[in-house]
């Protein structure tokens, strides 16, 4: 397995790995994860879509996302990309910058 499959199968499951906090089911269980896609060398891009598209936990949500992506090893910076929600525009700015 080549390491940008690798790396990309590890943050997968690490993002799935996240409860919903409304439902108590992981992302994975919900299939809320939509993409992982590894843009360069430790820099991963990710995208979900959350379970309603006035969910107002959804900032958080994309803020664990972006933690628990970080969180491995090999990943310099994660990008999390909100899909469906009322909000996402301002979501995906205030997410990602920094």
């Amino acid at each position: 397995m080549s390491r940008l499959t690798e790396l990309k199968e590890k943050v997968q499951r690490a993002v799935e790995k996240i409860l919903d906090p409304e439902t108590g089911l992981t992302f994975g269980e919900m299939r809320l994860i939509k993409s992982v896609e590894e843009m360069e060398p430790g820099v991963m891009k990710i995208e979900f879509v959350p379970s309603s598209p006035f969910c107002p936990l959804v900032f958080r949500l994309a803020l664990n996302i972006r933690r628990a992506a970080e969180n491995v090893e090999g990943v310099k910076r994660a990008y999390v990309y909100c899909r469906g929600h009322t909000m996402e525009d301002s979501i995906n700015r205030m997410v990602n910058r920094g």
